[in-house]
């Protein structure tokens, strides 16, 4: 009960600054995860299957209060499902402690992004349709491989290249299902055909997962009011130095330093 109630509050907390901000949900969730000794692969996959739930909660929020662009939705949502795929087959194919330090380094480089993106403030260029799908290829590979990014891969990209704010995390939320069907979808065939075999992480975690799951779905819904209301920028800068505070925490744990 104690995992599940407090996974209740970081899946509650992290999906109503995923309302705001477009992101923060799975780096946050995935970093505590890691904090918790929960493997790689096993912390990706538990996000993710939190995140069937929560991102259909948000995307049809956002769909509801119009804040996707449908011509970015698709090639983003096409490229990301291919990276997120590509990234969740890599996971479940190397160690987890071999690929450990990568993902803690990975997740620190996340938050930087988000701070960056709080300090920059948003461009008045406007993203290039070219660069739509490469950029859902990218985000999708780190979402999988480090368990969340997608939203600080592309909408910081989006955002920082002047697309409205309001568009660009409707757009990336609502795509962001899509991609985390699939690469859930992924840790699945892996399981099931013998190609992933360090589940132990995943199973015995099962009610840090229920937590997240429901603390996100209840919270989704306010996602699309909270990104018309909320000032986006503090909330920025604290995700940022969430995210940096606990991955210097489980790289100090990674090296016994604590």
């Amino acid at each position: 009960m104690g995992d599940f109630l407090l996974f209740f509050l970081v899946g509650f907390g992290a999906q109503i600054v995923d309302g705001a901000l477009g992101m923060a949900y799975g780096v946050v969730s995935s970093t505590v995860l890691l904090a918790f000794g929960v493997p790689p692969a096993a912390a990706s996959a538990s996000v993710h299957a939190a995140e069937v739930f929560t991102t259909a909660t948000s995307a049809s929020s956002h769909v509801a209060h119009r804040n996707v662009n449908w011509k970015m939705f698709i090639p983003l949502t096409i490229a990301g499902v291919i990276g997120g795929v590509l990234g969740a087959f890599v996971l479940t194919s190397i160690d987890g402690d071999t690929i450990k330090p990568f993902i803690v380094a990975y997740l620190g480089v996340m938050g930087l992004v988000i701070l960056w993106r709080a300090w920059k403030g948003p461009s008045k260029t406007p993203t290039s349709p070219k660069l739509i799908a490469p950029l859902g290829l990218v985000g999708g590979f780190c979402d999988a491989t480090g368990g969340g990014g997608w939203g600080p891969t592309v909408t910081s990209a989006l955002v920082g290249t002047g697309t409205e704010p309001r568009y660009s995390i409707g757009t990336v939320n609502t795509a962001e299902f899509f991609v985390t069907v699939a690469i859930s979808a992924t840790f699945v065939w892996a399981l099931l055909s013998g190609q992933w075999q360090n589940t132990g992480g995943l199973m015995q975690h099962a009610a840090a997962v229920a937590g997240l799951v429901v603390g996100g779905v209840l919270a989704a819904p306010l996602a699309g009011w909270v990104v018309k209301l909320v000032p986006v920028r503090i909330f920025t800068w604290l995700v940022g130095f969430l995210v940096l505070f606990l991955c210097i925490y489980q790289g100090l744990r990674l090296f016994k330093v604590i």
